[in-house]
This record gives C-alpha cells, sequence and structure tokens, in this order.
C-alpha cells in the first residue's frame, strides 16, 4: 500500500475511535520554539546523551501545558504528529529506544483521546510501526514519504492528507526543520539538531 493511500485508510479507521471534544480551527505555520544548542561534543560534533536529553526536556517542555489548554476549547478530531527518528526514537544514541520525554507527550495525548500520529521520512511503515510499539508508543497512524519524494515535501504532504482527512495537528514535535515547512499544523515543538549534525 502506497504511503498516499495509507494515510487516508488509517485514517478512515481512526474516525471511529473516541476522541475528546476539540476546537478545528485554522491552520498557522508557527515557528517552532528552538530547544538550547548545547556544547558540541569532541570527534562526533554532538553532546553527551545528557546533554541532548536535557536539550530535548527544554523543547518538549511547553508541549503537554499547550495540548491542555488547547484540548478544553471547542470541538474536532485533535491529533499530534510525531518525526520518528532522534525524536520520539534516540535513534543516534540508543537505536529503537523510546526518547522520554517525548513518549510523556505521546501519553499524555493518549490519555487525553488526542490521537498519536506519526509523520516520517521513512520510506517504509512496517519496520517504523514495530519499532514504535515496541518502544511503547501508542500509534495511530504512519504517513511515509513516497520514494523520490523530498524530506519536507514528504512531510507537508502527509499533514496536507490528515488535515483533508479532517484532523486538526495541534502539535508537531520534530528535530529538524523540514519537520516543520509547509505548515498544516498549529503549534512547532522544535528538538536540538545540532545545526544539522542530528538527523
Amino acid at each position: 500500500m502506497s504511503p498516499r493511500t495509507f494515510g487516508k485508510y488509517r485514517i478512515a479507521r481512526l474516525a471511529t475511535a473516541p476522541l475528546a471534544a476539540l476546537a478545528a480551527v485554522a491552520l498557522a505555520t508557527a515557528t517552532p520554539a528552538t530547544a538550547t544548542t548545547a556544547q558540541a561534543a569532541p570527534l562526533k560534533g554532538l553532546p553527551g546523551y545528557g546533554t541532548w536529553q536535557a536539550d530535548v526536556k527544554k523543547a518538549v517542555a511547553p508541549a503537554i501545558p499547550w495540548l491542555r489548554d488547547r484540548a478544553g476549547k471547542g470541538s474536532g478530531k485533535q491529533a499530534i504528529v510525531l518525526d520518528i527518528d532522534n525524536t520520539a526514537l534516540e535513534t543516534h544514541y540508543h537505536p529503537g529506544r523510546a526518547n522520554t520525554p517525548v513518549l510523556q507527550v505521546a501519553q499524555w495525548a493518549q490519555q487525553h483521546d488526542v490521537a498519536v500520529l506519526f509523520v516520517t521520512a521513512r520510506t517504509s511503515s512496517s519496520s517504523a510501526r514495530k519499532q514504535l510499539k515496541a518502544a511503547g508508543y501508542p500509534v495511530d497512524g504512519i504517513c511515509t514519504r513516497d520514494h523520490g519524494e523530498g524530506k519536507a515535501d514528504g512531510k507537508e504532504r502527509c499533514r496536507a492528507e490528515l488535515t483533508a482527512d479532517g484532523w486538526t495537528v495541534t502539535a508537531n514535535i520534530g528535530n529538524r526543520p523540514t519537520d516543520f515547512e509547509g505548515g498544516f499544523y498549529e503549534k512547532g515543538f522544535k528538538l536540538p539538531d545540532y545545526g544539522g549534525r542530528l538527523s
């Protein structure tokens, strides 16, 4: 099944799930908050794990308060969108392991009837779904990039499809600029990529 049809197929199934009453507001391309960039470690050009985690926590700290405030307003189908590599999963530091601060946001969303959707530059959803579930994530849908499609273009397309299917993407969490280009979300939360060194 291609990523284009997968997104709509999965969302059609999600539409039957009970979701909290939430507002359907005009989507804006908000400039995402940027985490503090740490001192780069020698050789790899990246900080150590503890520094990265501190920077991640700072970047996502406003996410749950934002979602809590947003959830109490209006009606509609609300979702968060997460990038996978070095966002939901600690791909560089501990491949396949959940990035705990992001997992906590996803768990909060699930507990409050907010769909947890993943938009990724990967071109296969089956292996990603297995990794995410093994790491403890609720997975309500995954939209992948088409072969030959640019990363930013693929992610914008995915969010556009979600919006067309009736979802309000209230929070978009990623670690690269390509995770935020093109809009179709209300607020972005940008994790550190240390000048592009953490993909």
